[in-house]
């Protein structure tokens, strides 16, 4: 048998694997054969079935601000970016983006925005306590950077269920090769461990190849999954923005992405992995690819129309022009042309109670 499909069987059958036999699975993408992908996909797709059935699970995702004061060198809403236009939604209509997620049959928002320092945690607090209010089975997941320990917790008391915070890459050389000096792998790594310690459902993840990406990296972030145990993987491809200082590089794969999506399933059988709009964007059909890769999560976009357009990370990105309503009913059906199906549910992670790490 090759060798890594021997490691694949491995890992399906729960069999953790050395850095050694990491490194050589990750490099055998590069020369796979189709049947052999098939194959890792196949067995993706029967872990994450074992666990979650057929049902696809829906994330409205709100992007309420995209002003940061971080200056990251491959994200298009990075501060130094100047040919933007800033926008910040208030306290009001965020709320009502909420309720016309539920409306739509969502039961689970994020609230996702740049490190906007202008938000208050109070105003934070309040946000989520009045989605709690309103809608009291909808599970509110935040996403804004890195705080400190006091502000997670203040959130989490106010309702708060679960925390993304993507650790892009669990290499510190390659971090500080994506991030401005004053950002620290070591401290988003110590934001991750605080947000687990209080109770949140966390997710973490890595983008697929960005700029300096090596294997060793790829490695790393394995390493530093399994230790972290996070309960939501996002990973999805290094898409460039014309106004970073990443604008020449190529982007991430559909191939890599999906390889990488299918070994998280293997790895991380109950973790809640998302089809991510990066994907849709670098191929037409990349979100339902995810999914026949071992994905269970879609995220369509609950945001005013008006300021969808402003919120990009990347170039080309899908989705910015679409009501909630026409895109939930569209990926309703692409969902459902798959064989699965969209559920109206929070979509927690199996076995997962508030409070409990």
């Amino acid at each position: 048998m090759k060798k890594w499909l021997d490691l694949i069987d491995q890992l399906y059958h729960k069999t953790d694997l050395d850095r050694e036999s990491w490194l050589t699975l990750i490099g055998a993408r590069r020369y796979m054969a189709d049947e052999d992908r098939r194959h890792l996909k196949e067995l993706a797709v029967r872990r994450s079935q074992a666990t979650y059935g057929k049902d696809i699970y829906l994330r409205g995702l709100i992007e309420f601000s995209n002003c940061c004061k971080n200056n990251c060198l491959y994200c298009g809403i990075r501060r130094d970016n100047m040919r933007i236009h800033r926008y910040r939604l208030s306290e009001e209509e965020i709320v009502r983006c909420a309720k016309s997620g539920w409306d739509l049959g969502f039961r689970t928002v994020v609230l996702q925005s740049g490190e906007d320092q202008a938000y208050t945690d109070d105003e934070i607090c309040r946000i989520v306590a009045a989605i709690k209010a309103a809608h009291p089975d909808m599970a509110v997941t935040l996403s804004l950077g890195e705080k400190d320990h006091a502000s997670y917790q203040a959130y989490f008391d106010a309702g708060a269920d679960r925390y993304l915070l993507r650790h892009e890459t669990a290499n510190e050389v390659h971090y500080g090769k994506l991030h401005p000096p004053e950002l620290s792998m070591r401290h988003r790594m110590a934001c991750l461990y605080d947000l687990k310690e209080i109770g949140y459902q966390i997710g973490a993840g890595f983008m697929v190849g960005s700029p300096y990406q090596t294997d060793q990296c790829y490695a790393d972030d394995f390493a530093f999954l399994k230790k972290l145990a996070p309960h939501m993987i996002g990973i999805g491809p290094f898409i460039p923005h014309h106004e970073t200082p990443f604008r020449a590089f190529p982007a991430g794969t559909l191939e890599d992405t999906l390889f990488f999506i299918s070994l998280l399933r293997l790895a991380f059988p109950k973790a809640l992995i998302p089809a991510t709009t990066a994907l849709g964007t670098i191929h037409p059909l990349g979100r339902e690819m995810g999914i026949k890769a071992g994905a269970n999560v879609a995220m369509p976009n609950l945001s005013p129309r008006g300021v969808r357009k402003d919120y990009l990370l990347y170039d080309g990105k899908i989705c910015t022009g679409d009501e909630a309503a026409e895109c939930h009913r569209y990926l309703e059906r692409r969902m459902e042309g798959l064989g699965y199906r969209v559920v109206r549910a929070r979509g927690d992670y199996a076995g997962w109670q508030r409070g409990c790490s």
